[in-house]
This record gives structure tokens, sequence and C-alpha cells, in this order.
């Protein structure tokens, strides 16, 4: 299985990129893992939220594939323990999935046409975190999603 992280913005303080780039070499020992940046739209002061939204949306869905499984990561999805979104992860490799995608949208969240191609939400918490914070969480998560699966000792219970 490959798994992808789309965002949109980058994250401009080094300090997260340098550990969002720390867990992707770890990440990488155990499963193809890309992180893909979809710039910023421009001029966003002129546009509605809705607007915003669905022009975000236009280019999230412009980096799926038909054959992607796309998770969103959203405040109103499924919350996991860490144990559980492992088993969460296992579940998608034993389904066969190819291209499991998550994707973690703009400030207001994702497009109605975005909700409807996604097949899953994932909340990482009930507190609101910042979509830079929200990448180094992610991508730790699904590290030790795979470490759990391992048996190796990152993961204390």
């Amino acid at each position: 299985m490959n798994i992808r992280l789309l965002t949109i913005g980058k994250t401009d303080n080094k300090s997260l990129q340098t550990l969002i780039e720390d867990y992707t070499k770890r990440l990488s020992f155990y499963v193809k893992f890309d992180l893909e940046i979809i710039p910023d739209i421009k001029n966003v002061k002129n546009l509605s939220e809705a607007q915003q939204k669905e022009k975000e949306g236009e280019l999230i869905l412009s980096k799926i594939t038909p054959t992607d499984h796309l998770i969103l990561l959203d405040e109103n999805g499924k919350t996991f323990s860490s144990v559980g979104f492992s088993d969460f992860l296992q579940k998608k490799m034993n389904a066969g999935i190819k291209t499991l995608v998550f994707v973690i949208g703009g400030p207001y969240g994702f497009s109605e046409t975005v909700y409807q191609k996604a097949q899953g939400k994932v909340s990482l918490s009930e507190m609101t975190f910042s979509h830079q914070m929200v990448r180094l969480f992610v991508i730790e998560q699904i590290y030790r999603g795979f470490t759990i699966l391992r048996n190796e000792p990152y993961h204390h219970q």
C-alpha cells in the first residue's frame, strides 16, 4: 500500500518542517509515503468562504485518481486511539487498497464535492490545531501505527 498526505499551503515554520521531514524519513522504512503540498489559492481576500472551499476542493480532487481511497482529516471524523489507528491502517492494507490518501483541507474545511468523494473521515482530536501542526501529527501517527503493527518499542501502553 502507498500512503499520500495532501495538504493545502506550505509549512513556513522551520522547526515543524524539520520534524515533518524526520518522521517522513522514518515512515519510509515501512511504507511508500508522499507528502504533497497544494499551493495556497491566490487572492483569497476576494473570495467567500464557500468559494475558497470550492476552489481548494477542485485542486484536491485534481490530485485524486479513481482508485485512491480518500480519507479526510475532519473535526467530525472518527477518533482512534493509537492502537485503534494502527488497526485501521492494517484493515486498509488487508482490503488491498493500493493508495490511501489522507487530506488536510484549508482553513474552512472541505467542499461538499470533496465530502461526497471521500470514503471516510478521521479526527485527530476534539481540540483544534493549526494546519501546519496537523501535518506533523498525522505523519507521526502513521509512523506510530506501523511501529505498533511491527511490535516495535516506539509506542508504550
